[in-house]
């Protein structure tokens, strides 16, 4: 009887403490669970408020390039943090399209009409550039002007100044050489020489068949893409900066660089070029030789050892100050934006990722300018030319130009998935 009233009490006491030790322990994990979701819930806000934080600055920058004023000879081509002066060019320089399609972009991002009306101004004063045959930039400085206005509208008036823009481009085409002349500068040392960069403007050459129906833009701009598969490229996939052919026999003299390291060297936006204009070759060609340099080149670009680990690559892959050289976000914004083209022909992620890890990079305080930078520019940290110490992690207009395009398309991206 004692013994089953003990037994009984100890059953009690031990049910009290089980009971007191599960409400502590209950207590304790609710406690648990609540702490990590108020830290969770703050971590989610404190990127809410990030992410907040660059949409304003994002919005700030864009305004900035409504302050600059209208100017017909002085299109923003750069910033210099020394003299904290921007650097303006006239129009025959090969980035004053620039400018004008960056007004152009961030009105098809914001619909802000204000930036459209802008645009137009700035793209008016680029006109004059159709009759410029001393040049190979035709598309860089109408077509991404020119070109993203009618993005917008249709414009009779736009056409026509693609139209004999191309016709200009076209009297630099050698048939014996198969390509496009690039410079004319340096002639002493270079017969005829074809420049990686040139890729981008063929673009002009393919529309201009497209609004005209003269099917001879179009054999001009395929000759070049075919001649600079031939002869541009490496064994590894990167891409040499400049060939240079003889006039009569259409033979390369020469495998040089202007502003790369060195001839052997992997020029960092020298690549970019190379992949954006080979994709966007295969765009209107459909020839899967292009398809597959530029994914081959992108191979060679994303894989290679030197790539930083936010995406952004140094000016040049093989400069050996490397990993206290100077970045280059322009070579990262033309290729963010190829790759979500790329993404449209292939179903390989790495496409898409490596666009996205861009973006997510570059929407920072550690690369977006910020309000102390009284100048009509987006991101930091670009480089021009380093050979020449010209433009040394600078903001240029040109970077900017492919980063919209770069949002552009993955808006679009998204919204047809």
């Amino acid at each position: 009887m004692y013994h089953n009233q003990v037994n009984g009490r100890f059953l009690i006491v031990n049910t009290r403490i089980f009971m007191k030790k599960s409400c502590l322990f209950l207590s304790l994990l609710a406690l648990i669970f609540s702490s990590t979701a108020c830290k969770n819930d703050k971590q989610k806000t404190s990127h809410e408020e990030m992410g907040q934080d660059t949409e304003n600055l994002l919005d700030m920058r864009y305004k900035m390039l409504l302050k600059y004023p209208v100017d017909s000879i002085g299109f923003p081509r750069s910033y210099r943090y020394k003299s904290k002066e921007v650097h303006k060019v006239p129009s025959k320089d090969w980035t004053s399209g620039f400018f004008p399609g960056n007004l152009w972009q961030i009105y098809q991002l914001t619909g802000d009409e204000v930036f459209k009306e802008r645009a137009a101004k700035w793209t008016s004063f680029i006109e004059k550039e159709k009759f410029n045959d001393g040049t190979h930039d035709m598309g860089f400085k109408v077509f991404c002007s020119f070109g993203e206005g009618l993005k917008v509208a249709s414009n009779d008036k736009y056409e026509a100044v693609i139209v004999k823009s191309a016709q200009t481009l076209a009297t630099r085409f050698v048939k014996n050489v198969g390509c496009i002349r690039s410079w004319d500068f340096n002639k002493d040392i270079w017969e005829f020489p074809v420049i990686i960069d040139n890729m981008m403007n063929l673009e002009l050459l393919f529309e201009a068949t497209k609004i005209s129906g003269d099917s001879t833009f179009h054999k001009i701009a395929v000759s070049h893409a075919n001649t600079t598969l031939k002869n541009h490229f490496r064994e590894d996939n990167s891409s040499y900066h400049v060939v240079v052919y003889d006039t009569i026999s259409g033979k390369v003299k020469d495998k040089v660089t202007h502003q790369g390291l060195n001839a052997d060297s992997a020029w960092a936006r020298g690549q970019a070029w190379g992949i954006y204009g080979f994709t966007m070759a295969y765009r209107y060609t459909g020839d899967d030789r292009y398809l597959n340099q530029a994914k081959s080149s992108l191979n060679f670009y994303l894989n290679h050892q030197n790539l930083r680990e936010d995406g952004i690559p140094y000016w040049d892959f093989n400069d050996p100050n490397i990993p206290h050289a100077v970045r280059d976000v322009s070579a990262a914004s033309i290729v963010a934006s190829a790759c979500y083209e790329l993404s449209k022909y292939d179903s390989d992620k790495v496409y898409e990722q490596y666009a996205d890890k861009v973006l997510s990079t570059l929407m920072s305080e550690e690369y977006i300018l910020g309000p102390d930078i009284d100048a009509p520019f987006i991101l930091m940290h670009s480089t021009g030319n380093w050979p020449n110490n010209n433009e040394m992690d600078e903001p240029i207009v040109y970077s900017d130009y492919y980063f919209l395009e770069a949002l552009q398309r993955k808006k679009v991206f998204e919204t047809s998935l």
